[in-house]
């Protein structure tokens, strides 16, 4: 199979004729320029805290390469490793590396990049916040194009990594030259866009890749302003300041679109509301009231103008572990009687707190009300206590979350022990229900190495927890997207915005 990232560009992308003061076609666009959501706090994408910040990930997949393609329905194919595997008894991975790929400065891209690259992310001196993955492999050896290594414990997702958080190759020779510092300043990979100018909190400017293994791409220089405010990024694209832009609200995106080329494309991150097994949350009653009582559809269309896919467990349709036949319905009558056997009603409530973000999300707190609305019509009488997204991960890391609390879960590789698992697990630092029954569940399916049993295992484990309302899953986040007449863009189900897969009409 050949894939390659230009051949991407050949999927489908639904758009709508515009007539805003922007270029009539993008054949007179001689620099793109995208508004973005996020800022850009350091160039290394496999430390510190912005390694892993899922919102990131497309401005690092501009200028580096992954070791795996993923393509725009989270598949994935052929990048700078071409072929990759275990031995039979999976105690040893293989890669064959990519030939006739360059670095940014011109320089041979290798094998020795490959295995330095996995064998500083397993360091745990390196500051790689996710060490504890690459850290299950070790001894790594580059001989020609081929890597192999010894799999110290197996990891059935350790290849998924590859193409997800922090699993960034760079640079051997030129990092080992120039230290941190010196990359900082002047960062190259092997990616379809080269760093041209950078003014942290302003914007990145990119000069598009002539030598590009997937294929020059179509706009030679890309202008990445970093606006975090949504008005001001409407403003931006209506102006005709920027061509491209994300992350606007519904209602805007709705007024914009006949205008504008405009995509909604559902995407991996799902809206949730933790459970902690503390307070009146351990009583099962209350926490299947909790579940029934919410009308996600209702929620979706009310609130998100339609943009939204409701879901019953931490899998969406794109994910490995998706099991339809997992329902939790809305029924308040049903919850009035489970609050009624635990001796609450709507007259005498049940009372705990949930927690928020205001802003954080589309109409995250604008959800929880018409929730906590919902809540009280049963029996429940739950308190909104609004917080920062930094403070939510610094109680969900000590186990202090309230007992009811709302967050976004990014799983852009789609597998469930990277959705379910690491959101479910009690030992996990990312999980805040700790009931041995739920942990003794999901133990054996870490290093399950039959694929089939691992995903049904994880199926069974999304049920049991529907089953017992452990968490309550709400909806799978959609992607708004405006962009100019003439900029087609090939939307990633990701949520990463990805200037290369944009072409001129």
């Amino acid at each position: 199979m050949n894939l390659n990232r230009r051949s991407l560009l050949k999927l489908s992308a639904a758009a709508v004729a515009t007539s805003v003061a922007l270029p009539s076609f993008a054949q007179a666009i001689d620099e793109l320029v995208i508004a973005y959501n996020v800022t850009l706090p350091s160039w290394d994408p496999t430390v510190g805290p912005s390694a892993v910040n899922p919102t990131i990930q497309g401005l690092y997949q501009s200028v580096f390469d992954q070791y795996i393609l993923q393509q725009p329905d989270l598949k994935p194919a052929p990048g700078l490793l071409t072929e990759w595997g275990w031995n039979d008894d999976k105690t040893q991975v293989h890669m064959t590396v990519r030939d006739g790929v360059t670095w940014h400065d011109g320089s041979p891209f290798t094998a020795e990049d490959v295995a330095w690259s996995l064998e500083r992310a397993a360091n745990p001196d390196t500051g790689n916040p996710i060490q504890f993955v690459w850290g299950t492999l070790t001894n790594f050896k580059a001989e020609g194009n081929k890597v192999t290594a010894d799999v110290k414990q197996f990891d059935p997702t350790i290849f998924k990594w590859m193409y997800f958080l922090t699993g960034y190759v760079l640079p051997k020779a030129y990092y080992t030259k120039v230290g941190a510092a010196g990359f900082e300043k002047a960062p190259i990979g092997t990616g379809p866009y080269m760093v041209d100018k950078f003014e942290q909190n302003a914007f990145v400017r990119l000069k598009a890749n002539a030598n590009y293994w997937g294929g020059k791409p179509d706009f030679d220089t890309v202008t990445i302003k970093f606006v975090t405010d949504a008005a001001a990024r409407v403003a931006e694209v209506e102006s005709g300041s920027s061509h491209v832009t994300l992350e606007m609200p519904y209602e805007e995106f709705d007024r914009l679109k006949g205008g504008m080329n405009g995509y909604a494309t559902p995407v991996s991150n799902i809206g949730m509301i933790f459970l902690n097994d503390i307070e009146v949350m351990l009583d099962p009653n209350v926490r299947k009231a909790a579940v029934a009582a919410i009308d996600k559809q209702a929620i979706v269309d009310r609130l998100l103008s339609g943009y939204g896919v409701p879901i019953d467990t931490l899998e969406t349709p794109d994910y490995d572990a998706y099991d339809p036949t997992i329902k939790t319905p809305h029924d308040p009558e049903l919850a009035k009687k489970l609050l009624a056997a635990s001796g609450y009603s709507v007259d005498k409530p049940v009372k705990f707190t949930i927690q928020t973000t205001k802003g954080y999300m589309p109409k995250d707190y604008e959800m929880i009300q018409a929730i906590v609305g919902l809540w009280r019509k049963v029996g429940i009488e739950a308190n909104i206590e609004v917080y920062e997204i930094a403070k939510h991960y610094e109680l969900r890391a000590a186990d202090k979350l309230a007992p009811a609390a709302f967050y976004n879960w990014g799983n852009s590789v789609g597998d469930p022990t990277t959705s379910t698992g690491f959101a479910m697990y009690g030992p996990s630092p990312h999980s805040v229900w700790d009931s041995q029954d739920l942990i003794d569940k999901i133990n054996p399916l870490w290093g399950e190495k039959d694929e089939a049993k691992r995903i049904q295992g994880w199926k069974d484990v999304d049920r049991y927890i529907a089953e017992n309302a452990y968490v309550i899953p709400l909806l799978q986040y959609v992607q708004p997207i405006l962009a100019a007449k003439g900029v087609v863009v090939t939307p990633h189900h990701s949520g990463a915005l990805l200037p290369h897969l944009m072409k001129r009409a």
